[in-house]
């Protein structure tokens, strides 16, 4: 589709006629096993005919040092050929037993396939993937889906499982409470890499970084830990479930709820902090940032909490400031004549803290989550009247109905571990996933169908993507244009909160409201603009600098391949990494980010 890249057609794979469990496993390792030899011993020709001519390879640092996702039965051949010598990949062993053993799915009514998750080595490290495999006009097998994830270095694996430490500490040289009072204050070395920002991206790549053994600090500006929950707006709450949104190593108790509110989770990434040992100094901010091109060092003077001036040297800066930057905040000709007041979305507490609220009238320019979540508040609070303004439209899915679906037998109460789970759902690439998603997000509308129609009823503009593929196609590309209903929306249908179309947005103010481009006028005393943030581009040209910022270029979105652009991977710019996104994409790629960085200071990763 014209303007909109990653929009694929699915071929069409027939059902095969044997389907037990055994036959599963024999089509897999028969299929492994010519892989692997004819990997090693044949041409770019004889791999190429292993796989179906549309077929595609998610690659996460399984044969090269990036993120790949390749199309075309050629192009996948050349890409293992040309990168095998270097690997060596090979000892690929089927799963047995568990989740993802060989198995014969059915995706669509077109597309039926084997599928499982494998093992492999390569000569610097160890991984896994997972395999589908459809069958060819001959009845042979062929791939269609590959994928391999790197997950530990040969030599520099994780301290943790079997590896963990055995404990005991020399008390000659202090006892862990001393060492560790030392190592939060670097006092005898510096960090080898610094994370800026403990939110849960900044701590994820901390404690992965742990695990491989490269001493980290965090610094944060807030003065707690969670503070970046813990002082939104008071009602916000996450819009993902709680099965989605585990931490590496510890995930949350079993009677959390479902949704957590904000402050819950801000005192469990403090927590977290503490239990997992990471280095974390807060009510601290960034003065000057330089790097040396020779060195390959960066020089960071930091302000601390007493006021006091540090130094520190490390060779890796991650920005974990979250995945938007700065708040966009729109003016408007005639703004200074308003009598009423403008805020932005980012500067909202909490619509009990307005006086005489219930003789106000609240108009909330966007759609999108904190929208929703910003109306669903001023209503409940007593507002007299509370107006959404939506230019374009937007996605909505239920949290009761149509989120269940959405993650139904992965991250639910009866799904596999996480670990897995993720594995799983991140060995398909993004442009595949948006495909299948159109199928899934038909289902969710069925599910969501009396509330859908309810909104479409009260004037709200519904937009499920230009490939109707839903949420993922939203978040992964624009990092927003959705709203996960937790209960606005049965407002909107209701009648409570108002909605008012306006493709061209705001024309401008008077001293009473809203002109819209049409001429047409709405009055209001509060208008809160929940238009949204920059990327972290923003906040990497502020610490940085322009010429740095340059070189890195976009962040987020998708680049040729379907890889979000410069996330968790070379941003562009030696030593300077991104580290953002939801609380299960940063869990699952900040083992990847940690493994680049631990490879180059090994000297694996040039």
């Amino acid at each position: 589709m014209a303007g909109h890249p990653h929009i694929i057609t699915l071929p069409v794979f027939a059902e095969a006629t044997e389907k037990s469990p055994d036959n599963a496993r024999t089509v897999v390792d028969q299929w492994v096993n010519t892989f692997e030899k004819t990997l090693k011993d044949g041409s770019e020709a004889e791999i190429a005919t292993l796989f179906h001519s549309d077929a595609w390879i998610r690659d996460l640092l399984g044969f090269s040092w990036d993120y790949r996702a390749i199309q075309s039965s050629t192009e996948i051949a050349k890409h293992l050929k040309q990168n095998y010598e270097a690997v060596k990949l090979g000892n690929i062993r089927p799963r047995t037993k568990g989740a993802f053993q060989p198995e014969f799915k059915s995706l669509t009514p077109d597309v039926h396939w084997v599928q499982s998750m494998f093992e492999f080595e390569t000569a610097i490290g160890k991984g896994r993937g997972m395999l589908r495999l459809v069958t060819a006009d001959d009845n042979s097998w062929k791939c269609y889906l590959i994928n391999f994830t790197l997950e530990e270095l040969k030599g520099y694996e994780e301290a943790s499982g079997l590896r963990r430490p055995h404990g005991y500490v020399d008390p000659r040289y202090g006892t862990w409470g001393e060492r560790r009072e030392r190592q939060k204050e670097f006092l005898d070395e510096d960090p080898v890499v610094l994370v800026i920002g403990a939110g849960h991206s900044g701590l994820d790549i901390a404690a992965r970084l742990r695990h491989v053994g490269l001493p980290t600090l965090i610094i944060e500006r807030n003065e707690r830990v969670g503070d970046n929950w813990r002082l939104r707006y008071r009602t916000l709450m996450t819009h993902g479930p709680t099965h989605y949104n585990h931490l590496p190593f510890i995930p949350f108790p079993s009677d959390w709820p479902m949704y957590m509110p904000k402050d819950k989770l801000a005192d469990w990434l403090e927590c977290y902090a503490n239990l997992m040992e990471l280095n974390v100094w807060t009510s601290t901010t960034i003065q000057t940032t330089e790097f040396d091109e020779k060195t390959k060092t960066w020089t960071v003077t930091v302000r601390r909490s007493d006021g006091s001036i540090r130094t520190i040297k490390p060779r890796h800066v991650v920005l974990a400031t979250g995945q938007s930057g700065d708040a966009i905040v729109p003016s408007f000709p005639g703004q200074d004549l308003f009598k009423g007041t403008i805020y932005h979305g980012v500067n909202h507490n909490d619509a009990s803290d307005i006086e005489n609220l219930s003789q106000k009238r609240v108009v909330v320019v966007g759609s999108g989550n904190s929208s929703h979540d910003i109306c669903q508040n001023y209503h409940e609070a007593g507002a007299a009247e509370v107006t959404m303004i939506q230019r374009g439209g937007s996605y909505i899915i239920s949290g009761n109905k149509g989120v269940p679906l959405l993650y139904a037998g992965l991250y639910d109460e009866h799904g596999p571990p996480t670990e897995d789970a993720d594995l799983f759902a991140q060995s398909v690439p993004v442009p595949v996933q948006f495909a299948f998603n159109v199928f899934k997000t038909q289902r969710i509308s069925a599910a969501d169908r009396e509330l859908l129609d309810g909104l479409t009823k009260a004037g709200f503009l519904l937009d499920s993507g230009p490939d109707k593929s839903g949420i993922n196609r939203k978040y992964i590309t624009r990092g927003g244009g959705y709203y996960i209903d937790v209960g606005c929306s049965q407002l909107i249908v209701d009648g409570k909160v108002k909605v008012r179309q306006s493709p061209g947005g705001i024309e401008s103010f008077d001293q009473d409201g809203l002109i819209f481009p049409d001429g047409s006028k709405l009055s209001a005393d509060i208008v809160v603009l929940a238009t949204g943030y920059d990327d972290m581009l923003s906040t990497a040209r502020k610490l940085f600098g322009d010429k740095i910022a340059d070189q890195v270029g976009q962040v987020w979105d998708l680049d040729a391949q379907g890889e979000v652009r410069a996330m968790w991977r070379n941003s562009g710019h030696p030593n300077l990494w991104f580290m953002g996104g939801n609380l299960s994409l940063c869990r699952f790629f900040s083992r990847l980010l940690a493994l680049q960085i631990k490879a180059m200071e090994v000297g694996i990763l040039n």
